[in-house]
């Protein structure tokens, strides 16, 4: 006779937290990626939305209204763009007999959770350092510029970050019309950033000659030196060795390269901005990931899974422009 089946999933949202736990989360394992491509709530798991292309954000309009007349009417022309989400997810088993042995010392299937949600996570900040740090998409003076040898950001005496950035931000405003609010890099690059002459000349001058120290050093000084109101910090890291080697930690965000960029701060599908994190919640996904467990009879346990339905996307390149050989 039929039997329930062995995979009835139950949610859990007491593994998972709320959005706002989410934000405190993506800040504590050092995450940018939903920064630089801000989630959009999407009602579809794929679709189109309408985009403004640059020209017709800036273009010339008759706004005189001549008597007993209408007012001129805007006539946009909106390019489609596209967009199909993923499921992605990741489960780790939770054995009974473990987490008898071990209950006076931890909760086994919190920490299950907690590092199963750490996977889904981690891998969704690598997919979207992918798409931002790409030598592919960004290409040519426009939209790319190489660091001078010598003048590499970790050559603390002859680095010109202040002129390098500034340079960049010009180029972002010449291709696009807008000027860029935010400055993209790894925490290793924001070290580098902290010791250059340079900058910590200019700080200090600003300071009516006070002594600065690079461990003073903020990323609200920096904002304040570049004119750049968000400077985000990736401190993530990950494995770059095989599987089965012994580890070897890498940066998640690469050392060798920054971006200067329009991100977008409102959930205007058509505000002009770098690109979008597409999420769709109707099977029940959550941007921060859905937890869910079931009982699994051959485990003699149980399993947590967390999902959450995504696709991130570079909409509009030209509202970034990609430094490389910083490091």
């Amino acid at each position: 006779m039929p039997s329930p089946n062995e995979a009835l999933t139950t949610l859990r949202p007491d593994l998972g937290g709320s959005f706002e736990d989410f934000d405190l989360q993506m800040d504590r394992l050092g995450f940018i990626g939903y920064r630089v491509l801000p989630v959009m709530e999407a009602a579809r798991a794929s679709g189109t939305f309408g985009r403004i292309p640059l020209a017709q954000l800036l273009k010339n309009a008759d706004v005189v209204r001549n008597s007993r007349s209408g007012y001129p009417r805007g006539d946009w022309d909106f390019q489609e763009e596209a967009f199909a989400t993923k499921e992605y997810g990741f489960e780790e088993p939770v054995d009974n007999r473990d987490s008898a042995l071990y209950a006076d010392f931890f909760d086994a299937e919190m920490v299950s959770a907690e590092m199963a949600r750490d996977v889904v996570l981690r891998e969704a900040e690598k997919r979207i350092a992918a798409l931002i740090f790409n030598t592919t998409t960004w290409t040519g003076s426009s939209l790319t510029t190489a660091i001078a040898a010598g003048k590499e950001w970790s050559n603390y005496a002859n680095a010109t970050p202040i002129d390098d950035i500034e340079a960049a931000v010009r180029k972002v405003y010449t291709g696009t019309g807008m000027w860029p609010n935010a400055l993209i890099i790894n925490r290793l690059v924001f070290r580098n950033l902290r010791l250059c002459d340079q900058v910590i000349d200019r700080i200090a001058s600003q300071g009516a000659g006070n002594s600065v120290k690079p461990g003073d050093i903020t990323t609200q000084q920096l904002a304040t030196l570049f004119d750049l109101p968000n400077i985000l910090v990736a401190g993530s890291s990950k494995n770059t060795a095989n599987e089965g080697a012994t580890a070897t930690p890498g940066q998640i965000w690469d050392s060798e390269y920054a971006m200067v960029a329009k991100v977008a701060e409102t959930s205007n599908v058509k505000e002009p901005c770098l690109g979008r994190s597409f999420h769709w919640a109707a099977d029940g996904s959550s941007m921060g990931g859905t937890m869910e467990s079931y009982d699994d009879a051959r485990l003699r346990g149980s399993v947590v899974r967390c999902r959450h339905d995504v696709h991130e996307k570079v909409i509009a390149s030209a509202f970034g422009h990609l430094l490389s050989n910083v490091t």
